[in-house]
C-alpha cells in the first residue's frame, strides 16, 4: 500500500470564479469543499450579518453551480482543496455569483404520501460512531497524519456521508485508484466485523414503520453505502423485508450528493417526488434528494442541526418518536400511542 507517512493534507483555500486551467483536470474528479458567503434575513431595520454554507462537489459542479445560478442572494463561492495536489502553477481568480435561495419543500400531506425513501447509514441506526473508528483506526496503522488520528470534526467535514472514490480521492490523492479503493473496502469491511454485534435501531424507527405499513405507504432505502453494509445494517435492525427497493449509490451513475439515487428510487417506486419524502442524516445526503426535488426530513445523528437545514431540510428531529415529525403528518399524538 503506498505510503502515507506525511502530515495531513490541509485544504488550501482560494476565492475563485474560474480555476486555473494548469489544475483543472486535476480537480474536475476531485471532491471540492465548496463555500458560500450571503447576508442573512435581518430583523427590520438591522444590519444582514454574512453566514456561510458549505457542500461537497466536483470542480465541475462548482463552476455549473457559478455559471447557472440566480436569485436574490449575492454568495462569493470559496473552493478548498488539499494542498498535495496543488502546483506551485495553480492559478485562481475571485468568483461572485448569484446563487439561488434554497427553500425546503414540506413534507406532503398525508392523503398525498404514497412513499417514504430512508438512507442507511445514520439515519436508520447510528452508525457514524463505527464508521468513524474504522477510518481513525485504519488511517493511524498507515500513518496517515504522522501517526496521528483524526478528529471526529475532521470525519464529519470530510468524511461522513460521502462516496467512498469521493473519500480515496481526498485522503489519498496522490495513490492510484486501485489503491485507494483496496483501502475503502478493507475499511468497509472492518465496519462490517464491528457492526455485526452494535447496531441499534434509532429511538422510534420500528413503531414509525409499522406505522406506514398500517397506512400502506411504500418504501425504498437510498444509500452510498455498499451493498452488502446496507444489507447487513437493514438486516441487523430487523427491517430485513420491510424495504421494497435498495438503491446503492455506487450502482447508479452518480451518488450522492447527485440526485441520481434518489431519482432511481423515485422510478423504482413508479412515483413523483412530490408524493414522497426523505429522512437523511447529512448534508450530501440532503443535498442529493433536494436535487431531486424531494422534501427531507434531517435526523440528528452526528451533523450539526444547522448544517441539515442549511442543505434544505424541511426540518430537523432528534428520533422517530419525534413530536415535530408526527405534527407534520397530521398525526401529532401518534407519538405517544402504541400501535
Amino acid at each position: 500500500m503506498p505510503n502515507s507517512s506525511g502530515p495531513l493534507a490541509t485544504p488550501r483555500t482560494a476565492s475563485a470564479s474560474l480555476l486555473g486551467a494548469s489544475i483543472w483536470p486535476i480537480l474536475n474528479t476531485t471532491p471540492l469543499l465548496v463555500h458560500w458567503r450571503f447576508p442573512s434575513p435581518a430583523p427590520e431595520g438591522a444590519a444582514a450579518q454574512p453566514r456561510s454554507s458549505t457542500g461537497l462537489y466536483a470542480a465541475r459542479e462548482a463552476e455549473i453551480l457559478r455559471r447557472s445560478c440566480s436569485g436574490k442572494f449575492s454568495k462569493t463561492l470559496r473552493v478548498e482543496v488539499p494542498t498535495s495536489i496543488c502546483s506551485a502553477s495553480a492559478s485562481f481568480q475571485t468568483l461572485s455569483a448569484k446563487m439561488p435561495e434554497i427553500i425546503p419543500r414540506s413534507i406532503p400531506p398525508l392523503g398525498s404520501l404514497k412513499a417514504v425513501l430512508f438512507d442507511v447509514d445514520g439515519t436508520l441506526c447510528d452508525s457514524d460512531p463505527l464508521h468513524y473508528a474504522a477510518f481513525r483506526d485504519m488511517l493511524q496503522e498507515i500513518g496517515y497524519n504522522g501517526g496521528v488520528p483524526i478528529t471526529e470534526e475532521f470525519f464529519v467535514k470530510y468524511i461522513s456521508g460521502r462516496f467512498n472514490p469521493d473519500i480515496g480521492r481526498f485522503l489519498f490523492p496522490e495513490w492510484e485508484v486501485a489503491a485507494q479503493t483496496k483501502f475503502t473496502e478493507d475499511k468497509e469491511a472492518y465496519f462490517r466485523r464491528m457492526a455485526a454485534n452494535q447496531l441499534e435501531a434509532h429511538k422510534g424507527l420500528h413503531k414509525f414503520c409499522e406505522w406506514l405499513k398500517k397506512k400502506n405507504i411504500r418504501r425504498a432505502a437510498v444509500t452510498n453505502a455498499p451493498r452488502l453494509n446496507a444489507e447487513q445494517m437493514i438486516a441487523g435492525i430487523g427491517l430485513g423485508d420491510f424495504f421494497e427497493h435498495l438503491v446503492i449509490g455506487s450502482e447508479c451513475t452518480r451518488a450522492k450528493p447527485f440526485p441520481d439515487p434518489y431519482l432511481t428510487g423515485l422510478t423504482a417506486l413508479g412515483l413523483p417526488a412530490d408524493q414522497a419524502f426523505v429522512f437523511e442524516d447529512s448534508p450530501a445526503g440532503i443535498k442529493a434528494a433536494v436535487a431531486a426535488e424531494l422534501a427531507v426530513v434531517g435526523i440528528l445523528a452526528g451533523n450539526p442541526r444547522a448544517s441539515l437545514l442549511e442543505a434544505g431540510a424541511s426540518f430537523v428531529i432528534e428520533s422517530f418518536d419525534d413530536p415535530a415529525l408526527w405534527k407534520a403528518l397530521g398525526e401529532e399524538d401518534s407519538s405517544q400511542r402504541e400501535l
